[in-house]
């Protein structure tokens, strides 16, 4: 919180990608029309999660900045299987993961913002916090739509597992991951 201005750069950052993500899933299977169908209206989601940040930025005074390489999601993506199946379900539930992490972190943001100041900003985190929830909701039950729970409950877990010695890893910033 002492230093919003970089986390908000970077929330902006990572909306952008997060709608890339999302068009890049549905260019990937498009065999696959429930999948597209939900990565088309997430990535116009992300998009305008994308558009609300930049206001917030531009309101500011400060300038969007350029994409930086974000190590967490680096290393999430380094853990990914690459049997085209099994890489299907880890892009999946890394998103799962990285969509819970952001429900979090915006949570914790939004908690953290004083209602008699930041009213409006305090409601849009909170609103931010729910969209994420849901977002990771939906990438769960996308996995359960084409892979059997037996599969995906083990590698689940195994994700969560290198995610927390990753978040260990990684010095404190003010940035969502």
């Amino acid at each position: 919180m002492a230093d919003f201005d970089s986390f908000l750069l970077d929330h902006a950052s990572c909306e952008k990608k997060a709608s890339g993500m999302a068009i890049s899933m549905l260019s990937h299977y498009p065999d696959k029309p429930e999948l597209v169908r939900e990565m088309l209206n997430l990535a116009v989601e992300e998009l305008n999660h994308f558009r609300d940040v930049v206001r917030l930025i531009l309101e500011k005074n400060l300038t969007p900045g350029s994409d930086q390489k974000d190590q967490y999601i680096q290393r999430l993506h380094k853990a990914m299987d690459k049997g085209k199946e099994a890489y299907m379900l880890d892009r999946l539930l890394i998103a799962s993961i990285v969509e819970a992490r952001g429900a979090e972190r915006f949570g914790i943001i939004a908690q953290a913002l004083p209602e008699d100041k930041e009213p409006k900003l305090k409601r849009f985190y909170l609103a931010i916090a729910d969209s994420e929830s849901r977002h990771y909701q939906l990438f769960l039950s996308l996995a359960q739509s084409y892979f059997p729970e037996a599969a995906i409950m083990p590698r689940l877990d195994e994700l969560l597992e290198i995610e927390a010695t990753i978040v260990r890893e990684l010095p404190l910033r003010a940035a969502l991951h």
